[in-house]
Protein backbone atom coordinates (compact mmCIF):
# COMPACT_ATOMS: atom_id res chain seq x y z
CA UNK A 1 0.00 0.00 0.00
CA UNK A 2 1.27 3.37 -0.80
CA UNK A 3 -0.07 6.73 0.50
CA UNK A 4 -1.23 7.53 -3.20
CA UNK A 5 -4.03 4.67 -2.63
CA UNK A 6 -5.70 6.48 0.47
CA UNK A 7 -8.67 8.44 0.38
CA UNK A 8 -9.65 11.59 1.86
CA UNK A 9 -13.32 14.06 1.86
CA UNK A 10 -12.46 17.49 1.10
CA UNK A 11 -14.76 20.13 2.72
CA UNK A 12 -17.10 20.14 0.20
CA UNK A 13 -17.48 16.12 0.94
CA UNK A 14 -16.03 14.80 -2.09
CA UNK A 15 -14.02 11.72 -2.25
CA UNK A 16 -10.47 11.58 -3.48
CA UNK A 17 -7.31 9.41 -3.43
CA UNK A 18 -4.21 11.03 -2.41
CA UNK A 19 -3.08 10.20 -6.16
CA UNK A 20 -4.04 13.36 -7.47
CA UNK A 21 -0.71 14.56 -5.40
CA UNK A 22 1.75 11.81 -7.40
CA UNK A 23 4.67 13.20 -7.96
CA UNK A 24 4.54 16.85 -5.65
CA UNK A 25 5.97 17.34 -2.19
CA UNK A 26 3.28 16.91 0.45
CA UNK A 27 3.32 18.55 3.57
CA UNK A 28 0.28 17.22 5.55
CA UNK A 29 -0.34 18.59 9.29
CA UNK A 30 -3.59 18.08 11.97
CA UNK A 31 -4.62 21.21 12.73
CA UNK A 32 -6.76 23.29 15.45
CA UNK A 33 -8.68 26.25 15.64
CA UNK A 34 -8.15 27.06 19.22
CA UNK A 35 -4.67 25.98 20.00
CA UNK A 36 -2.07 28.22 21.20
CA UNK A 37 0.13 26.75 18.12
CA UNK A 38 -3.01 28.43 15.71
CA UNK A 39 -1.11 30.94 14.27
CA UNK A 40 1.00 28.64 12.70
CA UNK A 41 -1.91 28.86 10.26
CA UNK A 42 0.41 32.28 8.99
CA UNK A 43 3.28 30.08 8.41
CA UNK A 44 1.91 27.50 7.07
CA UNK A 45 0.16 29.68 4.34
CA UNK A 46 3.78 31.27 3.98
CA UNK A 47 5.18 28.20 2.26
CA UNK A 48 2.04 27.62 0.60
CA UNK A 49 2.54 30.94 -1.46
CA UNK A 50 6.30 30.62 -1.68
CA UNK A 51 6.50 27.06 -3.10
CA UNK A 52 3.51 25.88 -4.84
CA UNK A 53 4.83 26.99 -7.85
CA UNK A 54 7.33 24.48 -7.68
CA UNK A 55 5.42 21.27 -6.27
CA UNK A 56 4.73 21.51 -2.67
CA UNK A 57 1.00 20.99 -1.60
CA UNK A 58 -0.10 21.46 2.34
CA UNK A 59 -2.84 19.85 3.38
CA UNK A 60 -4.95 20.76 6.32
CA UNK A 61 -6.42 17.97 8.67
CA UNK A 62 -8.55 19.50 11.07
CA UNK A 63 -8.63 17.36 14.49
CA UNK A 64 -10.70 17.94 17.69
CA UNK A 65 -8.73 15.48 19.17
CA UNK A 66 -6.64 17.34 21.61
CA UNK A 67 -8.39 19.00 24.31
CA UNK A 68 -11.02 20.14 22.01
CA UNK A 69 -9.37 22.53 20.21
CA UNK A 70 -11.42 22.43 17.09
CA UNK A 71 -14.94 21.98 17.90
CA UNK A 72 -16.72 23.56 14.64
CA UNK A 73 -18.34 22.07 12.24
CA UNK A 74 -15.93 21.57 8.68
CA UNK A 75 -17.76 24.90 7.41
CA UNK A 76 -16.76 26.77 10.48
CA UNK A 77 -12.64 25.67 10.50
CA UNK A 78 -12.57 26.32 6.63
CA UNK A 79 -14.25 29.45 7.26
CA UNK A 80 -11.91 30.31 10.13
CA UNK A 81 -8.96 29.65 8.40
CA UNK A 82 -9.86 31.71 5.67
CA UNK A 83 -10.99 34.75 7.35
CA UNK A 84 -8.13 35.20 10.09
CA UNK A 85 -5.16 33.33 8.14
CA UNK A 86 -5.87 33.56 4.57
CA UNK A 87 -5.46 30.30 4.07
CA UNK A 88 -5.90 29.10 0.66
CA UNK A 89 -3.84 25.66 0.65
CA UNK A 90 -6.41 22.54 0.68
CA UNK A 91 -7.99 21.77 3.65
CA UNK A 92 -9.63 18.67 3.98
CA UNK A 93 -13.00 17.38 6.42
CA UNK A 94 -12.17 17.21 10.13
CA UNK A 95 -10.40 13.91 11.19
CA UNK A 96 -9.44 11.34 14.20
CA UNK A 97 -5.36 11.59 14.27
CA UNK A 98 -5.20 8.98 16.93
CA UNK A 99 -7.44 6.22 18.88
CA UNK A 100 -9.73 3.36 17.80
CA UNK A 101 -11.68 5.66 14.85
CA UNK A 102 -7.99 6.95 13.60
CA UNK A 103 -8.48 7.97 10.02
CA UNK A 104 -6.03 5.35 7.29
CA UNK A 105 -3.84 8.42 6.43
CA UNK A 106 -2.90 8.80 9.97
CA UNK A 107 -2.53 4.83 10.43
CA UNK A 108 -0.16 5.11 7.56
CA UNK A 109 1.82 7.90 8.27
CA UNK A 110 2.30 6.58 11.89
CA UNK A 111 3.34 3.49 11.16
CA UNK A 112 5.60 4.54 8.16
CA UNK A 113 7.43 7.57 9.40
CA UNK A 114 11.26 7.74 9.75
CA UNK A 115 10.90 9.46 13.06
CA UNK A 116 8.65 8.38 15.90
CA UNK A 117 7.26 5.69 14.22
CA UNK A 118 4.07 3.74 15.42
CA UNK A 119 3.92 6.83 18.23
CA UNK A 120 0.32 8.85 18.32
CA UNK A 121 0.69 12.33 16.66
CA UNK A 122 1.54 14.20 20.28
CA UNK A 123 -0.44 17.82 19.03
CA UNK A 124 -1.64 19.63 17.26
CA UNK A 125 0.00 20.79 13.77
CA UNK A 126 2.29 17.84 14.20
CA UNK A 127 3.54 17.67 10.59
CA UNK A 128 5.19 15.43 7.84
CA UNK A 129 6.69 15.95 4.77
CA UNK A 130 5.80 13.21 2.00
CA UNK A 131 8.37 12.95 -1.56
CA UNK A 132 7.30 13.14 -4.17
CA UNK A 133 7.50 9.13 -4.87
CA UNK A 134 4.94 9.07 -1.84
CA UNK A 135 7.93 8.15 0.85
CA UNK A 136 7.84 10.00 4.41
CA UNK A 137 10.89 12.40 4.13
CA UNK A 138 10.44 13.65 8.08
CA UNK A 139 8.05 14.23 10.89
CA UNK A 140 8.10 17.25 12.81
CA UNK A 141 7.02 18.37 16.19
CA UNK A 142 4.00 20.32 16.50
CA UNK A 143 6.54 22.97 18.06
CA UNK A 144 8.35 22.99 14.89
CA UNK A 145 7.41 26.57 13.15
CA UNK A 146 7.00 25.93 9.06
CA UNK A 147 9.82 28.50 9.00
CA UNK A 148 11.92 25.98 10.46
CA UNK A 149 10.79 23.42 7.10
CA UNK A 150 12.40 25.73 4.47
CA UNK A 151 15.72 23.82 4.52
CA UNK A 152 14.20 20.41 4.51
CA UNK A 153 11.16 21.79 1.63
CA UNK A 154 14.15 22.91 -0.75
CA UNK A 155 16.34 20.15 -0.19
CA UNK A 156 13.08 18.11 -1.45
CA UNK A 157 11.74 20.19 -4.24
Amino acid sequence: MSIFDIEVESMNGDKTALNKYKGDLILIVNTASKCGLTPQFEGLEELHKTYKDKGLRILGFPSNQFLRQDPGTNEDILEFCQLNYGVSFEMYKKVFVKGKNQHPLYKYLISNANERTNKNVKWNFEKFLIGRDGAIIKRFAPTTKPKDLIEDIEKAL
